[in-house]
């Protein structure tokens, strides 16, 4: 089911990608030609979901289309704060997608007003974040807004979340002015709704006392674990990248 939905996004994205491309072949009486199907730029690129690159189609100055992946064990930060909770994280990412990037102004003769454009598609998502959380011996910390302090071991909580096999629909914001005929750059930040991600946390040694009227540090991770699954805030992945691209 996953992989006809995909099917089906795609050749929508497609489809109306190179109508309206086509639309001047059409009135000319010319014939749709194989060659324009062939790429006609790349990019390179890094930000919030890895680094990678993708394959640039130029339908007509208003429509493209993007095909990438992005990677790897890149992260802006070396922490995670959840519920006012931090934890260290180590971030491996996994992500395909195909976008059309439309170009309201894209005939312009104006070169920053060509760059603007909102970008919309799909994604395969297969991202996972290691979290890792030690606290010192009589140290105070807080989880799931709940406060407590460290015994004589400290506190050690590890856990992971994770977006695994899924398909998520994309919306964002870029600029790409071209610096001269072939070489470009450019900058984008959006979101993929991905749904809330799979969670695990565990205390894996050390504790805490009770918090008098917030309950046990064992029963507050397992609340937060809960959020994290059900929170309406954790179902959007934001995305912040720039790059270069070449055109040809």
């Amino acid at each position: 089911m996953k992989v006809l939905k995909l099917l089906a996004v795609t050749t929508a994205l497609s489809v109306s990608g190179f109508a309206m491309a086509d639309t001047q072949v059409v009135r000319t009486g010319n014939v749709f030609e194989a060659n324009q199907l062939i790429p006609t730029g790349v990019r390179a690129e890094v930000g919030t979901t890895g680094y990678g690159g993708a394959l640039l189609w130029t339908a007509n100055p208003y429509v493209g289309l993007a095909l990438g992946y992005n990677g790897g064990d890149i992260s802006w930060s070396d922490d995670l704060s959840i519920n006012g909770s931090k934890y260290d994280l180590d971030m491996d990412n996994n992500l395909a997608y195909l976008n059309a990037e439309i170009r309201p102004w894209g005939a312009s003769e104006n070169p920053w007003a060509q760059g603007l454009y909102m970008a919309a598609g799909v994604a395969y998502i297969d991202n996972e974040y290691e979290l890792d959380r030690r606290v010192k011996p009589g140290e105070g910390f807080s989880v799931n807004n709940t406060d407590f302090v460290a015994g004589t071991n400290g506190a050690h909580i590890r856990g992971k979340q994770e977006y695994k096999n899924d398909f998520a629909p994309y919306v964002g914001f870029g600029f790409a002015p071209k610096i001269n005929k072939n070489i470009g750059v450019f900058g984008e930040v959006g979101a993929y709704y991905s749904g809330n991600p799979k969670a695990n946390l565990e205390l894996v040694s050390g504790g805490a006392a009770n918090n008098p009227t917030g309950g046990s540090l064992v029963d507050n991770i397992a609340r937060e674990e809960d959020k994290i699954r059900n929170d309406d805030k954790y179902e959007w992945l934001p995305v912040g990248k720039v790059g270069v691209s070449f055109h040809w």
